[in-house]
């Protein structure tokens, strides 16, 4: 595989992961579940086909308005200071860069925080902003358990935290949690739209999966749930794979799958990375005819989709979630609660070829959503 698959699987795998896993790489071993004849699939032009059907049009539309909606109404006072602790990642350091544009705008300072993404490398972080003492702290991936400690001088300081893309709760330390796992249910439900919608409520699935990264696991329950409401009887057929198969044998693990399953008609994928290599690997096996969709974009499976190598992919939110995280500091740091950013939906975008926004990296779902923010706060 060349460096840049390679760098790609980095890039998505920490969009959605908690750390821990990415540390330990626990295998998880491969299950499967025979598949349904899809001779019982739904006919065309059913209730569920036109359910899903109207699903897939509203999430194929751009958003064009951000989910909050209330000023913050008060002047944010400027030089606050933000430790902003680093995964070790690319991704990580996008959303860090965002944050840090936004807290530009707000006459804040952030500092960016290395880790190796190691245990001891993010408590050494988290030590680190103890020790900074800042108005707030900012981190991404970091399932708690490894930073209790830490997290719990941090509440005693009160010095709010604030995490995204990770599988926690809410309080105990944690003020703001977003991409938490209550939010991440309807990225299934925009899979399956498209599935059931492309195959006209006659599809034959299968599912990759990581189950090691347990976020996942409301994506792939949603999907499971609309697939089956949406086109019962179709066929469904679960995949689990390890994540040490990522980067190496993915490809040739889905290619060996279908051709023992020749009547599977569609892929999915509940991470980007999965696909990296693959569509490569089915031209290469003479594998035909397979209609791809993945959960969380990135810029190797956008240029896929340009290319026509791949199909649908949801498109992940990294911009907007940044921003929202400084709008709820804006809120905190002028005595009001965060609740209007907790409740806020983050925007989700289902794309394809023929509404990509751009293949040449992450793109913000919501074109102007910088402008937006900067009303809220009071700078246009």
């Amino acid at each position: 595989m060349s460096s840049r698959p390679r760098r790609a699987v980095r890039r998505a795998l920490t969009a959605v992961v908690p750390v821990t896993a990415l540390l330990t790489l626990a295998a998880c071993g491969t299950g499967t579940t025979p598949a349904a004849d899809s001779t019982q699939a739904a006919a065309p032009g059913s209730p569920g086909l036109s359910a899903a059907r109207a699903a897939l049009a509203k999430y194929s539309e751009r958003p064009a308005a951000i989910s909050v909606t209330q000023p913050v109404g008060k002047p944010i006072p400027k030089g606050k200071k933000i430790d902003f602790i680093l995964c070790g990642v690319q991704s990580c350091k996008d959303l860090a860069d965002f944050f840090t544009e936004a807290a530009g705008e707000l006459g804040w300072q952030v500092k960016q925080i290395a880790t190796q993404g190691t245990p001891e490398s993010v408590q050494a972080a988290y030590e680190q902003a103890l020790r900074d003492k800042p108005d707030a702290v900012i981190a991404s991936g970091f399932p708690r358990a490894v930073y209790a400690k830490q997290l719990a001088q941090l509440n005693a300081a009160e010095i709010p935290v604030i995490q995204s893309n990770a599988d926690d709760v809410l309080g105990d330390g944690i003020s703001l949690l977003k991409n938490g796992p209550d939010d991440v249910g309807i990225q299934g439900e925009m899979l399956a739209s498209w599935v059931v919608s492309n195959s006209g409520a006659k599809a034959d699935t299968v599912y990759f999966d990581l189950p090691a990264y347990t976020i996942l696991k409301p994506v792939k329950d949603a999907f499971a749930a609309k697939y089956k409401e949406w086109c019962d009887g179709c066929a469904l057929d679960n995949v689990d794979v390890p994540i040490t198969s990522v980067g190496k044998d993915m490809p040739d693990r889905v290619v060996s799958y279908l051709r023992s399953h020749p009547k599977v008609t569609h892929v999915v994928f509940s991470l980007g990375l999965l696909n990296v290599g693959v569509p490569t690997a089915l031209k290469t096996a003479g594998v035909t005819g397979k209609h791809i969709v993945v959960n969380v974009g990135d810029a190797q499976n956008y240029q896929y989709i340009q290319s026509g190598l791949t199909d649908g992919a949801m498109a992940l939110n990294s911009h907007e979630t940044a921003w929202i995280q400084a709008d709820a500091l804006a809120r905190r740091f002028t005595g009001q609660p965060m609740d209007v950013d907790q409740q806020a939906a983050l925007p989700n975008m289902l794309v394809t070829k023929d509404n990509l926004p751009s293949a040449d990296g992450d793109f913000p779902i919501v074109e102007d959503y910088q402008a937006q923010f900067k009303a809220l706060w009071g700078l246009s």
